[in-house]
């Protein structure tokens, strides 16, 4: 479904991502991990657009593309595919759940209110949020705000859903609420690519983990794989950190 070969991205002298190589089977739960400034956030943000890559193809289902010589056409037709969720939930504090939700539809998508509305209803039921359309984000906790963020991705109805650390942000005791929906949706059969480190998660639903450090990839296979016998000291000393 979605194919990378030799992603690369620097920022100045710094290179953040040196030749990353993924690969996402339809229904496939992908999850990264590694340590801070490893580049996992960069290598959403590329595969969403977010950031200019420096080199690389990208390959979904039948449309290719030269990642650094991309046209803005061919990017937002590829984003218009994916749905993006980060660790701030960046939600319009002057708009409700539902309007949140809703905005996109309209302005980016030209639907029409009424079916905008209805399509945000649906995704908000997704995460459990229909009770709280009418709720600004003040009146939302942490969770709440961000399940609003996942129904305003999902209501685009993409193919591929990108979590970037999507309860790093989060108080503890919200964090299981956040991961019940993804949960859900993992189950439903939606593909994902997640950064996070909620191990239990990636125990539960992953079917590949990838470890990144220093900008490539030092490990990948099954959670049961990378987490039990890791072949690389550098993700052996991580994971002992973490799990």
């Amino acid at each position: 479904m979605l194919q990378i070969r030799n992603l690369r991205k620097s920022f100045g002298d710094l290179q953040v991502l040196k030749s990353i190589d993924l690969d996402v089977n339809k229904g496939d739960v992908v999850a990264i991990l590694g340590p801070s400034g490893s580049g996992k956030t960069t290598m959403l943000r590329c595969l969403n657009f977010l950031e200019k890559s420096d080199g690389g193809t990208m390959l979904f289902d039948d449309q290719r593309v030269d990642l650094a010589r991309v046209t803005h056409a061919e990017a937002n037709a590829l984003r218009r595919r994916t749905g993006f969720v980060f660790q701030s939930y960046n939600l319009f504090a002057n708009k409700t759940a539902l309007q949140n939700v809703t905005e996109g539809l309209i302005i980016a998508r030209k639907m029409p209110r009424r079916r905008a509305e209805e399509n945000a209803r649906a995704a908000l039921v997704k995460v459990g949020m229909d009770d709280r359309a009418d709720y600004f984000p003040s009146q939302l906790s942490g969770g709440q705000q961000q399940r609003v963020a996942i129904a305003r991705a999902l209501a685009m109805r993409p193919e591929v859903m990108l979590f970037d650390e999507p309860t790093s942000a989060l108080d503890p005791e919200m964090i299981g609420e956040v991961l019940e929906v993804m949960i859900d949706l993992a189950k439903q059969g939606m593909t994902m690519v997640v950064v996070s480190h909620e191990m239990s998660f990636i125990r539960e639903v992953a079917d590949k983990v990838l470890v990144l450090a220093d900008g490539v990839i030092i490990e990948e296979g099954s959670p049961q794989e990378v987490f039990t016998n890791p072949r690389h000291e550098r993700c052996r000393s991580f994971l002992s950190k973490i799990l």
